[in-house]
């Protein structure tokens, strides 16, 4: 919603701006400069990164718009996952869990959390990590360990697409002047025409130049910013899980793991305890 706001509120002022100055919209319309400055941006993409990469930049762009799913509703939700599986655990040993590990889309224990199944990576985290626990001859220090350096591999492939919008968004002032250039060069053509026609030549080169420059930090540098931190917040979130999980597995009773949990989640989206308690204690294994 807010991204949406936002490129509204780009377009609305600076059109706005141009009109209320007594431009004429007309001329700000290039199909030709966009063509030059898009075509040459998406040409760059393709020759400087993998068919992964570019498919997750589209992706990401377009994740944008649908906000963070990382909300106080889905931390609680989260909370209450970890509690059952903890108490499962604590109750009927680890050894238990083993077939919901081994296929976790058809367990009862983790069927009733959506959200959590959906997300592959996540359940692969949460899964692997209790599998190695469960085979046993494993420290909770080397789980850690292992969990950390997955949760890095993550973020550095997830900041992939980030970066190379960042790039294409870096560029595009440049790809704006190289279609201001071209712009000119047909006005060199058409000196001794009529003025209005070499006036509108300069027009349009100019539009390349203000199109470029508006592409990159109007829209395509904040859509990167806004991938950026939908990284960020994932990785908070598997830093969640991994709190909870080496919680529990260091000995921790279930109400404690959960509660080392709670507390790593950033606080605009921390439940309080008393939410937590209510949560765990309203549908609790």
């Amino acid at each position: 919603m807010f991204a949406i706001i936002g490129i509204l509120v780009v377009i609305g002022s600076v059109v706005g701006g141009y009109v209320l100055s007594h431009g004429n919209l007309k001329v700000l319309i290039q199909p030709y400069e966009m063509m030059i400055i898009l075509g040459a941006a998406l040409g760059t993409l393709f020759i400087a990164n993998p068919l992964p990469v570019i498919i997750g930049v589209f992706k990401g762009a377009l994740g944008i718009f649908k906000g963070s799913p990382y909300g106080k509703a889905f931390y609680l939700e989260q909370l209450k996952m970890l509690n059952d599986v903890f108490t499962y655990a604590r109750k009927n040993g680890l050894v238990k869990l083993e077939a919901d590990v081994e296929e976790p889309d058809k367990s009862q224990l983790f069927s009733k959390y959506p959200k959590f199944i959906k997300d592959h990576h996540a359940v692969h985290f949460v899964c692997d990590t209790l599998r190695m626990s469960i085979s046993g001859g494993v420290g909770h220090f080397e789980i850690d360990q292992m969990m950390e350096m997955d949760m890095e591999i993550h973020h550095h492939e997830a900041n992939l697409p980030v970066t190379a919008l960042t790039t294409v968004s870096d560029a595009l002032p440049g790809l704006g002047i190289v279609a201001a250039v071209l712009g000119i060069v047909i006005t060199m053509g058409a000196l001794g025409g009529p003025p209005e026609e070499i006036g509108h030549h300069v027009a349009a080169s100019l539009v390349g130049t203000f199109l470029g420059i508006l592409m990159s930090y109007g829209f395509f540098g904040p859509i990167a910013g806004s991938m950026a931190q939908s990284n960020n917040a994932q990785k908070e979130y598997f830093n969640f899980l991994r709190v909870g999980l080496i919680g529990f597995i260091r000995g921790a009773a279930p109400i404690l793991a959960v509660e080392f949990a709670r507390r790593s989640i950033p606080a605009h989206d921390r439940p309080t305890f008393k939410e937590m308690e209510k949560a765990v204690k309203g549908g609790g294994s």
